[in-house]
């Protein structure tokens, strides 16, 4: 299944977003610095972005949907945090190589898992070199009983491993404690180094 992410947006159709940042991520900062230039693919609304920037980042919030976008942009800015339209899959040469972090969260699990090799791609291929990525990795996304239809799309921790193996190795992983309503038990964040 193929989402029309604008149209999503443009109708208000967005049950991914939650109105404030990953609950995991904001634990993260509160106890470990994340610096310099962080790519955050997928940002929606930018509640991620946001707080990136707040606790002293540079974050570029990349997304497909031009109204995610424009609804970002009509949020005050708190920090350095800019937003640029585009396709994960097509990187312009100009954010190859040019960050310190990337902060992946549930970007992943609207890709159909056909895609996630090259998505690895194009994260790893934006980070300069010793440059690491936050993860948030969404293991099940669907409630109990419920019949999935993606997106999104759930993943397994060998899935993940197989996935990132000769571009990410990972530092440091865990189950979240903080989480959005209805997430517990259904995460997993790790801290990886590009290699």
């Amino acid at each position: 299944m193929s989402l029309d992410w604008n149209n999503a947006y443009e109708e208000n159709r967005m049950p991914w977003d939650k109105g404030e940042a990953a609950p995991p991520l904001m634990d993260f900062l509160e106890r470990a610095e994340m610096k310099g230039r962080v790519f955050v693919p997928g940002c929606g609304l930018g509640h991620d972005v946001r707080a990136l920037a707040e606790h002293g980042a540079e974050p570029l919030g990349f997304d497909i949907s031009p109204k995610a976008l424009e609804m970002a942009r009509e949020i005050p800015p708190v920090g350095k945090e800019i937003y640029s339209e585009g396709d994960l899959f097509a990187l312009p040469e100009s954010l190859k190589g040019a960050f310190d972090w990337v902060f992946e969260h549930t970007c992943l699990s609207a890709l159909h898992p056909e895609m996630r090799p090259d998505y690895i791609d194009a994260l790893h291929s934006t980070l300069k070199p010793g440059g690491k990525m936050l993860a948030i990795y969404f293991l099940n996304p669907w409630d109990e009983g419920e019949i999935p239809e993606p997106p999104p799309y759930g993943i397994e921790i060998n899935e993940i491993d197989a996935m990132i193996e000769g571009r990410f190795a990972s530092e440091e992983e865990w189950r979240p404690k903080s989480h959005y309503q209805g997430r517990e038990g259904r995460e997993l964040v790790r801290v990886m180094a590009g290699v």
